[in-house]
C-alpha cells in the first residue's frame, strides 16, 4: 500500500509540476463568430499566436461546413481530395498542435474560395526568464513548487493512513 501511495504522489506531483510550467491555449477559430462564411481567416489568423500544445476549437454547423486539414498544395487549390485529417466531427470539434510546422486548413464544400480557409505557423512555446522575487525577495516559483510539495505529501500521509 505504501508503494503505491509514493507512486501516486510522484504521478501527481509531475502533473502538477507539468502544469505549472506550460499551460496549452484554446483557440477558438474566427472567435465569437467560429468557422462559417463572411470571415477573413487569413487575418485573423495572422493577428493570432499558435504554439505547440495549443488546441484549435472549430465551431460551426456539420450540415454546412466540415474542418479539412491538407497540404500547402492543396490549401493553395482549395481541395481536400487528398486530406490529412478530418477534423469534422459534430461542429464543436478540438484539433490539437502537436508539433512545430505549419498547418493548413480549409472548408471543403466549396467555401474555401470565398475564405474559408487559413494557415498557422505553431511555434515552440516561448520561455520565460522566470519570475522575479516580490517586494519581500520571495520567488513565486520556489513557493508554488512548495505549497506542490506540501499538498503531495498530506496527500501521501492520507493514503498511509488507509
Amino acid at each position: 500500500m505504501a508503494a503505491h501511495a509514493t507512486a501516486m504522489v510522484a504521478v501527481v506531483l509531475g502533473m502538477l509540476t507539468f502544469a505549472v510550467k506550460w499551460e496549452s491555449h484554446v483557440v477558438i477559430v474566427g472567435g465569437k463568430d467560429g468557422w462559417t462564411q463572411g470571415i477573413n481567416y487569413t487575418i485573423w489568423a495572422a493577428d493570432q499566436s499558435f504554439y505547440v500544445g495549443d488546441w484549435l476549437l472549430f465551431r460551426f454547423d456539420k450540415y454546412l461546413y466540415d474542418v479539412l486539414e491538407v497540404n500547402e498544395t492543396s490549401y493553395g487549390n482549395c481541395t481536400g481530395q487528398e486530406f490529412i485529417t478530418n477534423i469534422t466531427k459534430g461542429g464543436r470539434d478540438f484539433f490539437q498542435l502537436t508539433e512545430a510546422r505549419p498547418y493548413y486548413f480549409i472548408c471543403s464544400k466549396g467555401y474555401c474560395y470565398g475564405g474559408m480557409k487559413f494557415t498557422v505557423n505553431a511555434t515552440e512555446p516561448i520561455s520565460s526568464p522566470g519570475p522575479t522575487p516580490n517586494s519581500n525577495g520571495v520567488d513565486p516559483t520556489n513557493t508554488i513548487n512548495s505549497l506542490l510539495l506540501t499538498i503531495a505529501l498530506d496527500w501521501a500521509f492520507i493514503m498511509k493512513m488507509f
